[in-house]
């Protein structure tokens, strides 16, 4: 996987993490597929979240696909991070 790809995903997560860290949540990435599908997983009060789909769809999908293009979708998985 490239370094910077993955830095800008990072980036790009980074401006969404203040709203979920305010609510007691994070994200972190697992890993992105040779597909370019990046896999999250939620940490914290998302967990267990029941809106954390809608968040996933209108804020982390979107603030990553506007940021890194190459990206094609997120997925929420389980896995621990591959770094």
């Amino acid at each position: 996987m490239e370094q910077s790809l993955l830095c800008r995903v990072e980036q790009s997560l980074d401006t969404i993490r203040p709203h979920l860290r305010s609510d007691g949540g994070d994200i972190e990435i697992v890993g992105i597929t040779d597909d370019y599908i990046l896999q999250v997983r939620w940490l914290g009060a998302c967990l267990s979240c029941p809106m954390s789909f809608m968040t996933m769809r209108a804020g982390i999908e979107q603030a990553v696909r506007m940021a890194v293009p190459e990206i094609v979708a997120v997925e929420a998985v389980s896995e621990s991070p591959i770094y």
